[in-house]
């Protein structure tokens, strides 16, 4: 039997954001999710319109895997010189890891140009140009798709080691990792990175700017699972904290365990946290268990905090300069 299927075609951008400014930067701005899922990275709203000398930079985010800015420019029309210039101005004026180009069309020598400062620049910086489009079935309601047109040849420059070699234990993190949020990304869908670095951290979104969920090998031979809070406000975070604590029998009850309430009133931030053991010297075997705990416990924290957060973070956090 042949399947009646429906006809897929794109739609004009204009009609989802008929202005650019004041349509699709604010709705992008709340929908980074996606964009990261394309780009692997889990993404945090730094701010709008963001001023650099005369000009004004559309979003400015953060990738909270490498702890790193995101400069992101939107352009609903065939990439031009003038929107290049300013991309590549913005990403110096906040010091960023990524510059972002948006587009309804690059044009094939903005992609060259793209493609040559990936293959020409180091580690520090990549660059990508992302084609917006509007698609529908039939005439069913239009729904947004970012396609990579231009990204670093990450092959390449993983194979280019860090200044003095990148040295075996550096390797082990990455390893560990990649396999870490692999299974979080495509069995869970608990975040939309995708590419390791060789560090002994990696942070997730949490679903409000400045707390992120994390997996750390810390310096005393433990491996930890945490919720920090690290918005700009030190007063939200230990109020955030204080709110949490007061709910503390419920939230260790519905998590099964008892976890490591850490105010940390020498610093901005706070976290609540639980350890087990664990070096990324560990042989095969054990990393692999302290990598299904690590999982595991991110998964109970998302579930048992989450809800918790976003009831706060609108009320506690409404105080926030973020």
């Amino acid at each position: 039997m042949t399947p009646e299927l429906g006809v897929l075609k794109r739609v004009d951008v204009r009609q989802a954001w008929p202005n650019e400014a004041r349509s699709f930067t604010p709705w992008l701005a709340q929908n980074l999710a996606s964009l990261g899922e394309v780009l692997g990275m889990d993404l945090e709203l730094q701010g709008q319109e963001q001023s650099v000398g005369d000009f004004s930079l559309d979003i400015l985010a953060r990738d909270l895997g490498r702890n790193r800015l995101v400069v992101i420019e939107n352009q609903l029309e065939a990439t031009d010189h003038d929107h290049l210039g300013k991309l590549l101005t913005y990403a110096a004026g906040h010091d960023a890891g990524a510059a972002v180009w948006i587009a309804k069309e690059i044009r094939e020598e903005h992609r060259q140009a793209i493609d040559w400062l990936n293959q020409h620049s180091d580690r520090t910086i990549e660059i990508y140009a992302v084609v917006v489009e509007l698609l529908q079935i039939d005439s069913s309601r239009p729904a947004c798709s970012f396609k990579l047109v231009a990204f670093p040849n990450e092959w390449r420059k993983a194979s280019v080691e860090d200044e003095g070699g990148t040295s075996t234990k550096r390797e082990a993190y990455r390893a560990f990792f990649q396999d870490l949020i692999d299974e979080l990304r495509d069995k869970h869908r608990f975040t939309g990175a995708r590419l390791a670095q060789p560090q002994n951290w990696y942070s997730f979104a949490a679903g409000a700017s400045g707390i992120t969920f994390g997996f750390t090998f810390a310096d005393s031979g433990r491996a930890r699972a945490e919720v920090y809070l690290g918005r700009r406000d030190r007063d939200v975070n230990k109020a955030l904290f204080d709110a949490l604590e007061k709910e503390k029998d419920a939230i260790e009850k519905e998590f099964g365990e008892e976890l490591s309430w850490e105010r940390l009133d020498a610093k901005g931030a706070s976290r609540v946290a639980i350890y087990a053991a664990g070096r990324i010297e560990d042989d095969p075997a054990k990393l692999e268990t302290t990598r299904a705990w690590g999982i595991d416990r991110l998964l109970r924290m998302k579930r048992v905090f989450a809800p918790r957060l976003t009831r706060l973070v609108a009320t506690l956090g409404s105080t926030s300069s973020e």
